[in-house]
């Protein structure tokens, strides 16, 4: 968790630390959710209904996915670069009322074709791949050769 000043500065380290772990190698794919409000500092901590909307949000965000508010949207939507995708209203769990939220994502997002280990969930650049197979038609990629071993072992256990 990190805590900002304002949600601008929230909107725009979120989709900085998204773009930089998406370009590196072998590294987790990023996912946030950044809500607006008071929050209480007790013991070292921050805490309140706030702090657990941040955390359902970021619960309910996809790969690469910065998840915000209605709130946060209303006070970040001039950022230059960026803009909020309507994502509907979603019941989070342990909020009464729906949640109104928006996809922020830069204006012009960098493309790069990725594929996903289906054992242990890395994506991987094509040149990163370091095992392939084909079955049933489909091609897998792996990051490893173990990876392509649990795979092989019990193959209906990575179905999609």
């Amino acid at each position: 968790m990190l805590v900002f000043a304002d949600p601008r500065s929230a909107v725009a380290c979120a989709l900085e630390v998204e773009g930089r772990a998406s370009k590196e190698a072998h590294f987790p794919a990023a996912r946030s959710g950044v809500h607006w409000g008071p929050v209480l500092f007790r013991e070292g901590d921050y805490v309140g209904s706030n702090v657990n909307i941040a955390s359902r949000l970021a619960a309910e965000a996809k790969r690469h996915q910065v998840l915000v508010t209605g709130a946060v949207r209303n006070a970040a939507k001039d950022l230059p670069d960026v803009e909020f995708v309507s994502m509907g209203k979603r019941r989070l769990k342990g909020l009464a009322d729906e949640v109104v939220l928006f996809e922020a994502r830069p204006s012009s997002p960098e493309s790069e074709e990725k594929v996903i280990d289906p054992v242990c969930g890395m994506e991987l650049r094509p040149a990163e791949v370091a095992a392939r197979l084909s079955l049933e038609g489909r091609e897998q990629a792996f990051c490893s050769d173990e990876c392509l071993r649990q795979f092989v072992a019990s193959p209906e256990k990575y179905s999609a």
